[in-house]
């Protein structure tokens, strides 16, 4: 399965995006004659990947070359660098062209910056000597596609940037690929934003659109209604839980990283020893696509009951008379055996972690935590795991949230757990502890909380979860449903003004626009897109026609042909497309509840 994912039924032509990205560097590549080393920063590799084949740079006499502090090993005369505006990043480009130099070596330097070029990368170059070596231009990569619905901003370290170091560049970053959309897709007339990064978007986008506006004259209609922009700051509870479903899951314990995971090859039954394999995910695989969304108990039972199918398949081939056509559905089926196959031996290793009696008892206490009851007992449970050296990250996600859901730690209980952690752990992590304080995500108990106020308002934990024929977002967490997901739901079914008193509990401001022409007029939305720094998606919106085939939501009971209302239809009759921006990135459990509310009826 190729790693570049299938676009054809995005619910925006993202298709063409891509291939103006691809065209954007194909272009810088063409416009340097010859051969050339593309050196390549090795963040930006995973992103490139989605966007063109490495068969297609080679063709345009492109040798690759990750970026390191390694001079680069090349016969070409002329490097180019693709790299992201790093100060890092420059001092390798300079350390390798003083090494040429040194070595009597006649080359061109080209450095190219992904999105845009930074004043303080090129006062690096200059105090170093190599500026007037070196022609500088731009890749403008502000997103990638990473599915038929999800975009990339690419931005892993925005949410420390702004809440730890107080850089707010991100924040231009992302109203920019924001606009940048405007401009294929049109204005967008709606928009409600919570949290100080998401407002600050919000008037950004505003000063682009007057200082460049969108051309719209030739779009009779903006193809996304609503933009919501949420701070991931505003809940932080929901991405320090274990994610429950299979493609929550597969992240928690193997990683997906740009739409694939790596593995050992042992895992996906290849008995290679130390071989990795990768192991892509996306929508092009059909079986994934169909289960991705589910809770993982429900997932297990699907592959039961498909792997059963297919052996009364094969039984009735081999003990009856088939006509032509029986036998053609079968060799289709068997050409999903592959898909099978893997998911098989995914599933079957993920089992190895959920089965733990540590996974469980994990999985009561975040239930503990979030309903903030039994104080003692879940200061004793982490105290515990400190003291048995479990894995921090999972220790520290338990402590933050022990901490939000409970507005802090009194000041005895806070010191005594931070001591025992340094113990612990080392005292290399008190950098980190203290980034935590600064971000407000580890602290002191000052006063009052208010959790206990927005879980009851927000409907946040719900009884008797369904997770085979869900009902409710709550089935991606077993129960808990999360806080970003339902601000979502109450913002597209009535805006923020209901919720007014219960937004200001939660962190920063928050704000309600208009940018509509008077030309137009809109009616109540009812699907989604869903952004992040990490992650944008496009959910929904498919079709005009009375009934339309949804994205796969949450289990196969759902039901795919949901029939369109009119009060959820734009003015021409479309189904109206909802964009959701999580300033600081979003969790794959959180990216299933959306898409679980794109085949609703809101």
């Amino acid at each position: 399965m190729a790693q570049i994912p299938n676009l054809d039924n995005s619910p925006l032509n993202l298709k063409s995006f891509r291939e103006q990205s691809q065209k954007d560097l194909v272009d810088i590549l063409k416009n340097i004659r010859g051969k050339k080393c593309l050196v390549i920063d090795p963040k930006l590799s995973g992103s490139i990947s989605l966007i063109i084949q490495t068969t297609i740079l080679r063709e345009n006499g492109a040798e690759l070359r990750h970026l390191s502090a390694e001079p680069v090993q090349t016969d070409c005369t002329k490097v180019v660098y693709l790299v992201r505006s790093e100060f890092s990043l420059m001092r390798f480009i300079c350390s390798n062209i003083h090494h040429d130099t040194s070595q009597g070596l006649q080359r061109e330097y080209y450095v190219y910056f992904v999105p845009r070029r930074e004043v303080v990368c090129e006062k690096v170059l200059e105090e170093e000597n190599v500026h007037n070596l070196v022609t500088i231009g731009e890749y403008p990569l502000y997103m990638v596609p990473l599915d038929e619905d999800v975009l990339s901003f690419e931005l892993d370290l925005a949410n420390k940037e702004c809440l730890v170091d107080g850089n707010t560049s991100s924040l231009w970053h992302i109203a920019k690929a924001i606009h940048k959309l405007e401009s294929s897709f049109g204005v967008i007339p709606n928009v409600r934003a919570k949290g100080k990064a998401s407002v600050r978007i919000a008037d950004i986008l505003n000063r682009m659109q007057a200082e460049e506006p969108v051309n719209s004259s030739d779009m009779v209609m903006p193809e996304i209604n609503t933009l919501i922009l949420i701070d991931r700051e505003v809940d932080m509870v929901t991405p320090m839980c274990s994610q429950l479903t299979y493609e929550g899951l597969l992240d928690e314990f193997l990683h997906i990283n740009n739409g694939a995971m790596e593995l050992d090859s042992s895992i996906m039954g290849v008995q290679q020893e130390g071989k990795k394999m990768k192991v892509p995910l996306n929508s092009s695989d059909k079986l994934f696509k169909e289960i991705r969304d589910l809770n993982f108990e429900v997932v297990v039972q699907v592959l039961r009951q498909k792997a059963t199918s297919m052996k009364q398949d094969y039984t009735d081939m081999t003990t009856t008379h088939q006509t032509v056509s029986e036998l053609k559905d079968f060799v289709k089926k068997l050409n999903s055996l592959p898909e099978m196959t893997r998911h098989i031996n995914l599933a079957q290793h993920l089992s190895t972690f959920t089965s733990k009696h540590s996974f469980q008892s994990r999985l009561d206490m975040e239930q503990t935590l979030v309903e903030a009851q039994s104080y003692d007992i879940c200061y004793d449970y982490i105290e515990e795991l400190i003291h048995k050296q479990e894995p921090l990250v999972t220790v520290v996600r338990l402590l933050i949230l022990f901490s939000i859901t409970n507005s802090g730690l009194p000041k005895k209980n806070f010191d005594h757990l931070r001591r025992e952690l340094l113990h612990s752990y080392g005292f290399e992590h008190i950098a980190m502890l203290n980034n935590l304080e600064k971000a407000g995500l580890l602290k002191k108990q000052e006063s009052k909380g208010n959790w206990l106020t927005i879980k009851r308002n927000l409907q946040l934990v719900t009884e008797d979860t369904d997770t085979t024929n869900p009902n409710d977002i709550a089935y991606v967490f077993s129960g808990y449903a999360p806080l970003s997901i339902r601000l979502v739901q109450h913002a597209v079914r009535s805006g923020w003004r209901p919720m007014e008193e219960t937004l200001k509990l939660l962190p920063g401001p928050h704000s309600e626009m208009k940018r509509v022409s008077t030309l137009l007029s809109f009616l109540p939305s009812s699907c989604y897109a869903v952004a992040s720094n990490i992650f944008v998606l496009l959910i929904g919106g498919f079709s005009s026609s009375s009934s339309f085939d949804t994205l796969h939501g949450a289990s196969a009971a759902v039901d795919r042909h949901v029939q369109t209302h009119p009060g959820f239809l734009v003015a021409d009759g479309r189904r109206a497309l909802v964009l959701v921006v999580f300033i600081g990135g979003v969790t794959f459990a959180e990216i299933s509840a959306l898409r679980f509310l794109s085949a609703q009826v809101c």
